[in-house]
């Protein structure tokens, strides 16, 4: 039996490697020429996805590569007041550490037979009734289990559900600043070793350390269309231009936060937030189902990783209990999946919510403290 997974993000690879160390194989199709073709986002709080990498035999790897003190936080208003500040102690639990999104795929990836990933392989529509993929080479390959693993824009969707993501009124503009503690030690000091927001005036500014000393930054504008950056006067191709059009858009804002956006460098990225209806269900379809974004994609607040994680390690459970009915299998995976993500989605909807409001750093603030 041939199971396919299109797609080597972290719920396609962990689903690999659940079903390896149950002996049971699969070929992962990624439309990437390599693992180091693009680059792979920021850091990630990793919190309910521990318990799938305990089920892929990696928790231990996990934890060596793991930030503990990415747990820290600041939040503060615009006007520079500073709301709440926890810095994790020295050997504190890694209830939520943050990992390189990076390192963990790699984690993952160095985790299976050097033939299971196959490289350069852009799906682009399944035979079901003869049981081939077809990708964008004109090559095919035979599968009997079908699950898409492909993101946000999956293709594999299509053969479950006509829902699509849909713009939920945030755009980000992503900028950085490259290894801050050297150029910039003033910023660095203010940011801390972790997370830092920003939040106030239907804006937010969210500082993230990672890895490799760069500090990523995301200034998010809420209730705004889905083609707010051509109306922005953003000048994305011009990178100074663009730092001076961000900075007057966000006035009053302290002199502080804007220092952090006139010390990046020239890499500035629009996007674009959208999400998948909450608790998207579909008829369990024998030889086909879903697992991360492609299922259940949510606004960015902290349970997409791990949600793709679990699916991966939950799916290869149940087909390790059922290697001889994989609809039976799929029809147990999907039935939890959709309970468990459907929770996920509405919370990650009501955070969404609480940002957008008029007084979002004091309704942080409680969220934080209780």
């Amino acid at each position: 039996m041939t199971i396919a997974i299109i797609g080597a993000g972290l719920g396609g690879l962990a689903l690999a490697r659940v079903l390896h160390v149950h002996g049971i194989e699969a070929v992962v199709h990624e439309r990437e020429a390599s693992r180091d073709a693009r680059g792979q986002g920021g850091m990630l709080d990793i919190h309910s996805g521990q318990r799938a990498l305990r089920e892929a035999g990696l928790i231990d790897p996990f934890f060596a590569i793991a930030r503990g003190e990415g747990q820290d936080m600041r939040l503060l208003e615009p006007d520079g007041t500073l709301l709440f500040q926890e810095d994790t102690p020295d050997g504190a639990p890694l209830d939520r550490p943050e990992v390189d999104r990076a390192d963990l795929r790699n984690l993952l990836l160095d985790s299976l037979p050097e033939h299971t990933v196959r490289w350069g392989q852009a799906f682009t529509s399944a035979s079901t009734e003869e049981g081939l993929l077809h990708f964008a080479d004109g090559s095919s390959a035979p599968y009997d289990l079908l699950v898409g693993a492909d993101g946000a824009q999956s293709r594999v969707r299509a053969l479950l559900t006509a829902a699509r993501p849909v713009h939920i009124g945030q755009n980000v503009v992503e900028v950085g600043i490259p290894d801050i503690d050297r150029t910039h030690p003033d910023l660095a000091a203010m940011l801390g070793r972790g997370n830092y927001w920003v939040l106030g005036n239907g804006m937010s500014l969210a500082a993230q350390r990672n890895g490799d000393g760069r500090v990523r930054i995301g200034i998010s504008f809420y209730d705004t269309a889905e083609d707010w950056f051509a109306a922005s006067g953003i000048p994305f191709d011009d990178p100074a231009a663009a730092r001076a059009r961000l900075i007057d858009l966000l006035p009053g804002w302290d002199s502080r936060f804007t220092a952090l956006i006139a010390a990046c460098d020239d890499t500035i990225v629009p996007r674009p937030i959208f999400a998948l209806p909450a608790g998207l269900t579909w008829p369990s379809t024998p030889g086909v189902t879903l697992v991360g974004d492609a299922a259940h994609l949510m606004p960015p607040v902290g349970e997409g990783a791990n949600m793709a994680l679990l699916d991966g390690a939950l799916l290869g459970l149940a087909l390790a209990a059922h290697p001889d009915d994989f609809p039976a299998a799929v029809e147990e995976y999907e039935r939890e999946m959709f309970e468990r993500t459907g929770a996920a989605a509405r919370m990650s909807a009501r955070m969404q919510e609480l940002l957008t409001s008029p007084d979002a750093a004091r309704k942080m603030l409680a969220f934080f403290q209780g």
